[in-house]
């Protein structure tokens, strides 16, 4: 049975409705949530009325619409999306205080609320949740364009009627309701062409690009049907010019210092040596095809029925091409290292008999096609003039489909001998410079371009599929009261089914350290290779071959390029039937694929507040939410072949059998109760105060729900005798638990009676009961009653006698249990001068800062070295502002983001939790009236290059230095 006991934020809430429940009746305030114009008292007491439109008009609209919530919230209009250069939802929403993004390859694609991280955020679209193509929870926002949502909302105080899931916020997408319309016919043309201004640097790169979109709405019927449709065109180029330090995972004592103590435990004299470092060209192009549509019916003025779908097709390719310096420090000969923070970040590096020191030129071509789809039908009803139901039917899916495919050459003594020798004679000399370029002399830079030195010496292929999915039912009444405190009360009920799956495989061949005389090298003729030379500020590094990848593999693989697989191996653990394609052990590629199920059922009760306090009207609304969480994963678990276990013959892609494991599946479950008040005091008619309190949670990324669970029975022998003794491990888990948090909000409200325009000061405080997942060794873990599988008995295979079993220790993933604060201020403050002459009265800016600290620390796990981090997506301070002049049809912009160092993961061979370096990023814009239907615009985005900069725990340990290059944008708008 479950039990639980009410924590001191349910008490805080309930003593905050006890309160409540003796005020007054208050004021409405309904009826202001229209104000989208401005008023101006003539000389004849005779009120002007000015439209205000463009900017300043979603300005004021995002305004209203936070003013009148009923949460802390920020706020987005459509003709505030549509306006700025934003390419997608990701940078649009960066303009918010308190949120900024990861910017992948150049563009913000992850964004971080209040210092936490993309997984920490719950995202829905009109109301119903979103799935996401990165394998997590986090939805990655460059997925949506712009251009096709009509509102967007960051909820950082939840309600109970909003779905579970953001302990950093919510973000609301809303596309556009054709009834609600003012326009009974609404079309518009929006054409832009791209051009990228670091292309030109990097060849094969496409320099050009463009965006399109066009969208109709349109009423019918004396206003009772409404019909939306959009379609949203990107395609652009992407460019970057790289340097990549790779993770000080290895470790060797090259100092020789005695009773040095900074190293592993295991080699406390040791010093840390990264894995090496990478020079790269990347370049490709992004297609991004969205489209939305709607159909509204509303038949009577209490019956409203909306059918709307979204769909957006990402299809990107890229090529990264360069060399990767592979030091093997630990097995290498070491020669006049440079040491800071017991790391080795310079010397002399020299391949050895026993280590694999080596230049790898790489030449990667990767394919990423990301599919989204969401689809809803709505039922709104009035069912009595107080009692209203709504019904909602949703469903909502992801895929991605990732291949990293790499081609490799090394320096060979001469490639035209008849058996080819790896040229051993390797000899690297580099010293990192902190955030900036490296110095680097490879002793083989001069064979790089040589036909008669190069050979490809391997190729791989590595596919992995994502498909995430979601469908879910929801039903919420509201009833209407005539009581002096609550105006009504909401309850309402959902269940949704998800299911997650991941598929690995794979193809490899030949070899990476050396030649593979079984897999032998590949000539590289002309017609395959084209030399790069590096330009700008990396003009010093050696130039390489560029390998045309068909050509490469149509002369390698004459009889047919062979595709990747999942497969055992031969050599894996269990195979009963003899070699198969490849070699080696490759049974992660079915180790690593598999399901996760989670079915949810949650329901909520939610009172809305209306009334006085001390004769201040006070708003908002107080409630809880029950969630019933159950979640599984499907299991290989390694039971040895025990038939009687349940092992049974599982048959991989190319014919391998293995009889090792038995597919299960492991289960687990839990309920929450989430309690929450949002308490709204209004001072004056433009002055007002928020308190919001509320336990929220976020859920694990659900690719951390897989299990990858493996079991060993071994004979344990002590003095008192002999038993069997269970243990085993797993990375990730089915019985992973939610991230909690008690929140608070407090802030002040002051909008502007004179002129147009708003300040707000806020403080928030979570209390975050666990931010991670650790590995962790549980001992006598209870294997049995966890879901996996163990033997009644034991026999000695020695013996033939029956021995106890006993529970030994598991190691496995687990909710970090050092919690802590994230506590932080937020300003914003937003003028428009219309009080100024003519000339300055389109004159305006908004801006905001947000400061944040939290006493979290985790300790990131790089290999050898464990450096110390603070909670990922934190940064201290960020600042937003756009500073905006109109007038008579000309309007210009700038807009500044800034944010201070974070913590992120880098992308280079595998994934790399890395501290990133402050960043300041501009865009501009220009546009032009030219009459009533047509418009034209201008706009650079990212103006002064403003680079990624990424390091180890300190600067001195170089992480990324990557380099994007600039956007231009030129098109025409056509409205009407």
């Amino acid at each position: 049975m479950f039990k639980s006991k009410p924590n001191k934020l349910a008490l805080a809430i309930s003593c905050g409705l006890l309160t409540l429940t003796g005020a007054a009746f208050a004021q409405q305030v309904d009826d202001e949530k229209e104000i989208i114009i401005t008023e101006r008292i003539t000389a004849d007491n005779e009120i002007e009325v000015i439209e205000v439109t463009g900017f300043r008009r979603s300005l004021i609209e995002s305004i209203n619409q936070k003013r009148f919530a009923d949460t802390v919230s920020e706020q987005l209009t459509a003709d505030d999306l549509g306006g700025l250069p934003d390419v997608s939802m990701a940078d649009a929403l960066t303009r918010l205080p308190g949120i900024s993004a990861v910017r992948t390859g150049g563009q913000a694609a992850e964004i971080n609320i209040r210092g936490m991280s993309g997984g920490f955020i719950s995202t829905t679209l009109n109301g119903r949740e979103q799935v996401s193509t990165s394998g997590q929870r986090s939805v990655e926002f460059d997925q949506y364009p712009s251009e096709l949502i009509s509102n967007a909302a960051v909820y950082k105080s939840p309600k109970v009627s909003l779905i579970e899931g953001g302990v950093a916020g919510t973000v609301e997408l809303k596309t556009a309701s054709p009834l609600k319309n003012e326009k009974t016919h609404a079309f518009t043309v929006n054409a832009r062409g791209m051009f990228n201004d670091l292309a030109g640097d990097i060849p094969d790169a496409a320099s050009s690009g463009h965006r399109f979109s066009v969208s109709y709405q349109g009423k019918f019927f004396d206003d009772s049907v409404g019909v939306a449709l959009g379609y949203a065109r990107l395609f652009q180029p992407s460019a970057t010019t790289q340097f990549v330090g790779l993770a000080y995972s290895k470790s060797k004592d090259v100092d020789n210092i005695e009773n040095d103590s900074g190293g592993p435990e295991d080699c406390p004299e040791c010093e840390y040596i990264g894995e090496g470092f990478e020079l790269q060209h990347k370049g490709g192009e992004e297609t991004r095809d969205g489209f939305v549509a709607t159909l509204e019916w509303q038949p009577t003025d209490n019956f409203n029925l909306k059918f709307d779908g979204f769909y957006s097709k990402f299809d990107s390719e890229e090529f990264a091409r360069g060399y990767r310096v592979k030091l093997e420090g630990d097995q290498a000969a070491i020669s006049n290292p440079i040491i800071e923070n017991n790391a080795v970040i310079g010397g002399s590096f020299n391949r050895t008999s026993n280590s694999s020191t080596r230049i790898e030129i790489v030449n990667d071509d990767n394919t990423d096609y990301d599919e989204v789809k969401s689809l809803g039908l709505n039922a709104d009803w009035d069912i009595t003039e107080r009692l209203n139901m709504n019904v909602d039917l949703s469903y909502s899916s992801a895929t991605s489909e990732f291949r990293n495919g790499l081609i490799w050459a090394l320096v060979a003594e001469d490639a035209n001998a008849d058996s080819p020798n790896f040229d051993n004679n390797v000899s690297i000399n580099y010293l990192l410079n902190g955030l900036n370029l490296p110095d680097v002399g490879l002793n083989q830079a001069d064979a790089f371009t040589d036909l008669n030195r190069v050979m490809v010496s391997k190729y791989g292929i590595y596919p992995y599929i994502n498909k995430d999915e979601v469908s879910a039912v929801r039903l919420d009444f509201k009833y209407q009261l005539e009581n002096d405190v609550f105006s009504s009360i909401e309850v309402g009920a959902r269940y949704s089914e998800r299911e997650y799956s991941n598929d690995r495989s794979v193809f490899e061949y030949g070899s990476d350290s050396g030649f593979n005389l079984l897999e032998p090298p590949l000539n590289i003729t002309e017609d395959m290779a084209t030399v790069v030379n590096w330009q700008g500020d990396f003009s010093y590094f050696p130039s390489y071959l560029a390998l045309d990848q068909d050509a490469v593999l149509n002369a390698w693989f004459p009889n047919g390029i062979p595709q990747p697989v999942q497969t055992w191996g031969p050599t894996a653990g269990g195979v009963v039937n003899g070699a198969g394609r490849g070699e080696g052990n490759t049974d992660w590629t079915l180790k690593e694929s598999g399901q996760v199920f989670e079915d949810i059922f949650a329901v909520y009760i939610m009172a809305n507040i209306d009334t006085e306090i001390g004769g201040l009207p006070v708003t908002g609304n107080i409630g809880v939410r029950m969630v019933d969480t159950k979640q599984s994963a499907t299991s290989l678990q390694d039971v040895g072949g025990d038939i009687e276990l349940g092992a049974q013959n599982i048959t991989d892609e190319v014919g391998l059998v293995n009889n090792r494991y038995l597919p299960t599946v492991i289960s687990n479950s839990y309920i929450d109760y989430l309690p929450q008040m949002n308490l709204n005091f209004k001072l004056t008619d433009n002055d007002q105060i928020r308190i919001a309190a509320a336990k929220v949670m976020s859920r694990p990324n659900i690719d951390r729900l897989a299990s990858n669970s493996s079991v060993n029975i071994n004979k344990v022998i002590t003095e008192n005798g002999s038993f069997a003794e269970v243990s085993g491990n797993a990375r990730n888990s089915p019985h992973l638990k939610p991230f909690y948090a008690n929140q608070y909000d407090l802030s002040y409200e002051k909008y502007f009676v004179d002129t147009d325009g708003s300040f707000v000061a806020a403080v928030f405080y979570k209390d975050i009961e666990s931010a991670g997942i650790i590995t962790q060794t549980i001992s006598e873990y209870d294997f049995a009653g966890n879901g996996l599988v163990v033997p009644d008995e034991f026999i000695d295979p020695l013996s033939g006698v029956p021995l106890t079993i006993r529970n030994g220790n598991f190691e496995t993933a687990f909710n970090d249990d050092k919690g802590g604060y994230i506590k932080g201020i937020e300003v914003a403050y937003t003028q428009i001068f219309s009080f100024l002459p003519e000339l300055w009265s389109g004159l305006g800016f908004t801006a905001s800062y947000s400061h944040t600290k939290s006493e979290i620390q985790q300790i990131s796990k790089l290999g050898a070295q464990n450096l110390p981090i603070s909670l990922p997506g934190l940064s201290e301070n960020v600042i937003q502002t756009t500073v905006f002049w109109e007038y008579q049809g000309f309007e210009t912009r700038v807009n500044v983001r800034y944010r201070d160092a974070f913590v992120s993961e880098q992308v280079a061979v595998e994934a790399q939790t890395v501290n990133y370096d402050d960043e300041m990023i501009i865009d501009y814009q220009a546009s032009y009236q030219i009459n009533e239907n047509f418009g034209a615009v201008f706009q650079i985005n990212n103006v002064t290059d403003e680079p990624t900069k990424s390091y180890f725990g300190f600067e001195a340990q170089t992480g990324t230095l990557q380099y994007f290059g600039r956007q231009f944008f030129l098109g025409l708008t056509y409205a009407l």
